[in-house]
Order: structure tokens, then C-alpha cells, then sequence
């Protein structure tokens, strides 16, 4: 009979004691073992921790992954970033070899692929930063934006500065895909997949992967 271990992750006090998050955790998690899980099949434990996502001081997973690869259960998470949000942190995670791992969401994503999603969130939220920063500066100390056109021009290449910055951030999961014999289409497909998305908040298509080549070229 199929073994599982559940774990859950919210952010605040105020999340966990009002079931914010969790229920949409719950949901996924129910939906993947009512779907995809061979039957039967056993829960043998429920963990749950209120922890930011960049806190690695997580005793309650930590008890869920003992559990798990004691008893060769499977480990399961509503999304990758209920484990954390540090790409370090879930590479070191998906490297244990006794773990048996898998996000509810992405019912049929290996190790390889949740590493490179887990790589390319993190690199969208920098980009949102980096880009949301830019965007701001031209209002720092005036109270409002502004409609001149020096204003235009600057938000115009702080959003190309951007774009480039994020094309080379995402070469280093494009290029190896590439350098594999991927098509346009296939590493558009695999972006797709993994929910990271464009610079512009968009699907991928080969031409939007071509123009990231182009752009890290």
C-alpha cells in the first residue's frame, strides 16, 4: 500500500490560526491523492509549520521528513515553495536520496525539473524586485510620478535594463536546455510547465525564448 506524510506551510500566526492558506494547502493536497495516488492508499502523519519561507528553522518538516524516509513513505507539499523559497535550500532538500518527494501541483515533475522551477521562481521574484525598484525611482522625493517625457524615457529603459537582467538570469536554466538539443518549442513548453513567466507576465513561445537568446546573446 502506497505511504504518504502531508506538510503544510504558512507564512503567519494570523494564517495558520485562521486557516488562511491552509485550506487552499489542503485542497491540493487532497485533489493530488484523490487523483493521481494509487489506491489504496495510507496518510501516516500531517505536520504543519508557521515560518516564513526563508526560515530554514522548520522543526515540524523536519519531523515530516524523518517520518517519511524512515518509513519510505512519500512526502507530499501542496506547492514547492511551501518548502521554502531558497533555491539552495530545496536543491539541498531534493538531493537526499531516501527522500520521496512530490508537489501536489505538478503531479508528474521529477527532481531535474522541480530544481529548475525552484531556480527560476527564484529569479522571477528577483526580477519583480529589481523591477519594481526601477520603476519607483523616478518618483523618489517628487510624491507622484509624473507625465514628461523624461519620465517616459527613463521608465521605458528601466523596463529594457529589466528585461535584459532577466534574460540573463533565466540563461542559466535556458542555456544547458539548449545546449541538450531542446527546440524553441520544448524549452517554451518546459517554462510553461514549471509556471515561471515572461517578462511581460506572459505565456512562453519559441519567439519569446528566441528573444531571451537574443537579448543574453
Amino acid at each position: 500500500m502506497k505511504q504518504f506524510v502531508l506538510y503544510y506551510r504558512v507564512s503567519t500566526r494570523r494564517q495558520g490560526d485562521s486557516g488562511l492558506g491552509l485550506d487552499a494547502q489542503r485542497r491540493d493536497i487532497e485533489l493530488y491523492l484523490n487523483t493521481y495516488a494509487e489506491v489504496p492508499f495510507e496518510v501516516l502523519g500531517e505536520f504543519q509549520d508557521v515560518k516564513s519561507g526563508k526560515d530554514d528553522d522548520r522543526p515540524e518538516f523536519w519531523k515530516a521528513v524523518d517520518l517519511a524516509e524512515k518509513t519510505g513513505a512519500t512526502l507530499v507539499v501542496a506547492k514547492l515553495d511551501r518548502l521554502s523559497r531558497d533555491v539552495e535550500t530545496i536543491a539541498h532538500i531534493l538531493k537526499r536520496k531516501k527522500l520521496n518527494f512530490v508537489v501536489a501541483s505538478m503531479p508528474h515533475a521529477d527532481k531535474f525539473q522541480l530544481h529548475i522551477y525552484a531556480a527560476l521562481a527564484e529569479q522571477e521574484r528577483e526580477f519583480i524586485s529589481l523591477r519594481t525598484k526601477q520603476a519607483l525611482a523616478p518618483m523618489k522625493g517628487t510624491g507622484k510620478l509624473g507625465g514628461n517625457r523624461g519620465n517616459i524615457d527613463k521608465l521605458n529603459e528601466a523596463a529594457r535594463q529589466t528585461a535584459d537582467a532577466y534574460a540573463m538570469k533565466l540563461m542559466d536554466t535556458i542555456e544547458p536546455l539548449r545546449q541538450a538539443g531542446r527546440t524553441l518549442q520544448q524549452i517554451a513548453d518546459t517554462l510553461n510547465k514549471t509556471g515561471v513567466k515572461t517578462a511581460r507576465g506572459g505565456k512562453w513561445y519559441p519567439s519569446t525564448v528566441k528573444n531571451v537568446l537574443a537579448r543574453s546573446g
